[in-house]
């Protein structure tokens, strides 16, 4: 269970505020919405991925001590990277695609074969 950033008592996941010392835990009231909150005297954004790669808009910056877009710079995954696509035609996951062009295809043809 994780522990309020303030009073470090345990919370329940979808708690809204701290029972204890009624510190928001949510953004906006919402228990879908987490709300990140800097411990101690320390900014968010001083570890925050966003902050790092300068791609950061939240007019608290830098200075942010609570946030909903944080994201540990330590703990940040990295993307895998991207595939390679495969040479050539792709047919697979494209079908419908395929068979719209098939039938705009044959529909041109009948109607140019009636026009003569």
């Amino acid at each position: 269970m994780p522990s309020c950033p303030q009073c470090r008592q345990t919370v329940d996941s979808q708690a809204i505020a701290c029972p204890h010392c009624r510190m928001p835990l949510k953004a906006h009231g919402h228990p879908g919405i987490p709300l990140y909150q800097a411990e101690g005297t320390a900014y968010l954004c001083d570890s925050c991925a966003y902050e790092a790669d300068d791609s950061c808009n939240y007019p608290q910056r830098p200075h942010a001590r609570s946030c909903t877009l944080y994201q540990d710079l330590n703990a940040a995954v990295m993307k895998p990277p991207r595939r390679p696509s495969r040479q050539g035609l792709q047919i697979q996951g494209n079908e419908g695609w395929w068979i719209l062009a098939g039938l705009a295809a044959v529909s041109l043809l009948i109607a140019l074969a009636n026009r003569s």
